[in-house]
């Protein structure tokens, strides 16, 4: 069963490639389209989506209140904010309205593809490229992502790995600092995501921080 999904985005020819990359993909279905904010929100309670691709900045009712009505009104739907460079603040009032993700919209394939399959599982979608200033905008934020049940406990060593990767390091710095092997980090990086069930070293940070673990400050 394929994931639906609706594009919308003022510039057609972006929607138009975009509609086009992924009518490649066996797994999605672009069932529909917009153009603006109004039309979306008409679209989707037409189509009732899966996942919805949108802009933030469109015409007649922009991104951020077009959300706030879908989220409200059909709960199921998950949204993922496309996103120019510098749109810091504009992607902390598109997560708060409601969507689960957000993607820069040069973002490369297979990231769109991860984006879809993470928002559709209700996990949260951070684009790679996130900034750290715009994690810690988004760990202190209203937005609430869906949490596990039961809060994963982090070892020594892993809360010690954890705040070195908020730092930036990498896996092979952080091997030579704590006498670790690069591929030893590699695992503890892969167990840390597991735990926090998020996707990519952006979630880790935003994760740490929203938790306590990491301050920025500090």
């Amino acid at each position: 069963m394929s994931i639906r999904l609706i594009i919308a985005d003022d510039h057609e020819i972006y929607r138009d490639g975009l509609k086009f990359m992924l009518k490649k993909e066996t797994e999605f279905e672009v069932v529909g389209e917009a153009a603006n904010g109004k039309s979306l929100i008409s679209i989707s309670q037409q189509l009732e989506p899966d996942v919805i691709l949108t802009d933030i900045i469109m015409p007649v009712i922009d991104g951020i209140a077009a959300t706030k009505i879908i989220t409200q009104n059909q709960p199921a739907v998950n949204i993922i904010a496309l996103s120019m460079l510098e749109q810091d603040n504009l992607i902390v009032d598109m997560l708060e309205a409601g969507a689960k993700g957000y993607l820069i919209k040069n973002a490369d394939k297979e990231e769109i593809r991860e984006a879809i399959k993470s928002v559709y599982k209700n996990i949260p979608y951070y684009c790679r490229s996130t900034s750290h200033k715009l994690a810690g905008l988004i760990a202190k934020s209203k937005f609430t992502p869906s949490k596990k049940n039961n809060k994963p406990i982090f070892s020594e060593k892993e809360t010690e790995i954890i705040k070195l990767i908020c730092l930036e390091l990498t896996n092979k710095e952080i091997g030579q600092k704590l006498f670790l092997g690069t591929r030893t980090v590699e695992g503890y990086r892969l167990k840390i995501i597991e735990k926090m069930n998020v996707k990519n070293t952006a979630g880790i940070v935003i994760y740490a921080i929203r938790n306590g673990i990491y301050s920025p400050r500090s």
